[in-house]
């Protein structure tokens, strides 16, 4: 860090530097003006933004620019000034966010993101550079907006040893999922409440696909077990096809339809997922309404914690950004990994098709007798055996049946489902989701 300005008040003052000014950035510049007092009181200095990168410095603002601040298109601007401490990054994207954090950490400056797609997919050289550097790669609004895990993860639970770890990590897809629960819209009408209501883009696919929430399970993935889950390894899959009648049944059977990131050590291996999955109404994360998110950890030691709060927005995600900058003014150690090892090694992955579960089934048969018998016989061929079992419209021609299983792994019931559709038991293609 720079060396620290003085001020006609004898404290300190911490010089940040924006990239980015859109949500999240005059969130930040918000309450850096409304709390400047009792930043003081906690970090023992002034925190004040000198300069902001953006791409047209004409373009209005929803919120002014700070008073001393200036508006930049130069790149340079930020990365020579030497009064500068922080490079705050939010812009978002990957490459160009990629070469300035690199160029910021080379002139010896600490950087506070909120980028978790460039720390989940190409972020560990990053890391790498900040530690020959000694300087700060700090990054809490990355997962959970204003929820405070990574830090729980890096310090206050790193004597613990993570044993499971299971999120509700994307509000856009929480909020569409109860919006489908509770007032019993289809998806199309629930994601189009969602952008009308700034929760979802114009092009929500990285949040209804699985890919925002998979690109923070790998950045708790190595917070949590020391290793490495590569992103594009990583099975992922989204809300978009969830449809009404299966989080009916859901709630028949007394469970709720949630979009859940879940890490977890079974047998010295990591299995780990993004997907739909039936969440039993008495878990509290079956609760998580609206655009929030959640996070529950078991730790050998702490037991099991659960943290809920917002997930996004400007206010909460700059309140987790503004904590990164204040444990920079403190002068902290830098604990960017929450290891000594900054690079971790590759996690011993189990295989998708290996991992266990009880699971959901729906499948559209013909009203014919010994159907529900010859379904049993097509899971028993793959040892999976019915746990509880319901059949709807009894007369129609074609009937959906719904029934939960014991615990299969995920071979076993793709094996199950090709011997229903080879065996000409199913008129549509089955549908089947894990219980958490």
């Amino acid at each position: 860090m720079q060396e620290a300005m003085s001020v006609p008040n004898g404290k300190k003052r911490l010089v940040l530097a924006l990239a980015g000014y859109g949500t999240v950035g005059t969130g930040l510049a918000k309450v850096i003006e409304e709390n400047r007092d009792w930043i003081i009181e906690r970090s023992g200095s002034e925190v004040v933004i000198k300069s902001i990168l953006v791409r047209d410095v004409k373009k209005p603002r929803n919120f002014p620019v700070p008073a001393g601040a200036t508006l930049t298109d130069d790149h340079e601007a930020l990365l020579n000034d030497p009064e500068v401490d922080v490079l705050v990054e939010l812009m978002g994207g990957i490459e160009a966010p990629k070469k300035l954090i690199a160029a910021a950490i080379r002139a010896g400056k600490h950087v506070v993101t909120a980028n978790k797609a460039l720390l989940a997919e190409q972020g560990l050289e990053l890391f790498e550079l900040a530690a020959e550097h000694g300087v700060h790669l700090k990054y809490e609004a990355s997962v959970c907006g204003a929820i405070p895990i990574l830090d729980t993860l890096k310090e206050n639970l790193a004597g613990n040893r993570i044993m499971r770890l299971v999120g509700i990590l994307n509000g856009t897809a929480n909020y569409i999922l109860s919006e489908m629960t509770s007032n019993k819209l289809d998806f199309a009408t629930a994601l189009k409440q969602a952008q009308e209501l700034g929760y979802a883009e114009a092009d929500p696919t990285l949040d209804i696909e699985g890919l925002d929430a998979a690109h923070k399970l790998c950045l708790l993935t190595r917070l949590a077990f020391g290793v490495n889950y590569p992103f594009e390894q990583l099975p992922v899959v989204g809300v978009s096809k969830v449809e009404p009648e299966d989080i009916e049944f859901a709630r028949e059977f007394g469970y709720r339809v949630k979009l859940v990131g879940q890490v977890q050590e079974v047998d010295g291996k990591i299995e780990a997922g993004v997907f739909p999955t039936l969440v039993h109404h008495t878990y509290l994360i079956a609760r998580v309404g609206g655009a929030y998110n959640a996070v529950r950890l078991e730790g050998n030691a702490c037991g099991p914690i659960f943290l809920h709060g917002p997930g996004a927005g400007d206010l909460p995600t700059a309140s987790a950004v503004l904590g990164d900058i204040l444990s920079v003014a403190r002068g902290a150690y830098p604990n960017n990994t929450g290891f000594v090892r900054q690079v971790p090694p590759l996690a011993n992955i189990m295989s998708p098709d290996e991992a266990s579960s009880k699971y959901y089934f729906r499948v559209i048969v013909r009203d014919v007798p010994g159907v529900l018998r010859d379904l049993a016989g097509a899971l028993a061929e793959q040892d999976i055996s019915i746990a509880q079992a319901i059949q709807k419209e009894k007369g129609a021609a074609e009937v959906p049946v719904v029934f939960l299983t014991h615990e299969a792994t995920a071979r076993a019931v793709k094996a199950a489902v090709e011997g229903m559709k080879a065996k000409g038991l199913v008129v549509r293609e089955p549908v089947y989701y894990r219980i958490l």
